[in-house]
């Protein structure tokens, strides 16, 4: 297919750009020896308190989601986009007003079913700000 023809770099930001909302924010997606990065660039519209300021939990959880399938996406070849069965957060600082930064490890994968966990940061990838655990229904091709 077209997607396979492509260079690594495109092929993961086609990837990413494959989700709607995923493209509606502007995520995107690099490759760095073998590890997948994922960027939210910041934007005023994200900010959900005007008085720190700081970044809408409901975004951030949001970007782990949307990291967490485009993990998948690389790792594997679906019928569809994964589907999110469950998922839970970590808020564990509030986030600024900064571009934000993603990573997803699969945890464990079945035939129908991966656990994946997500990690976000802003400035310092150790100072973690946001952590997710989800569950999501695959369909192999």
């Amino acid at each position: 297919s077209a997607l396979q023809d492509r260079d690594p770099a495109t092929r993961l930001q086609m990837l990413a750009d494959s989700i709607p909302y995923a493209r509606f924010l502007g995520i995107t997606a690099v490759e760095e020896s073998g590890v997948v990065t994922t960027r939210l660039p910041y934007r005023e519209p994200l900010v959900g308190n005007r008085n720190l300021p700081a970044i809408h939990g409901g975004v951030l959880g949001a970007f782990l989601e949307l990291t967490s399938v485009v993990q998948l996406l690389h790792e594997g070849a679906y019928a569809h986009l994964p589907k999110t069965v469950d998922i839970s957060f970590q808020y564990l600082r509030s986030a600024g007003p900064h571009d934000m930064y993603g990573r997803a490890h699969i945890t464990r994968r079945g035939r129908r079913i991966a656990s994946v966990r997500a990690e976000m940061w802003q400035q310092e990838p150790e100072k973690l700000t946001t952590l997710a655990y989800g569950h999501f229904l695959l369909a192999p091709l």
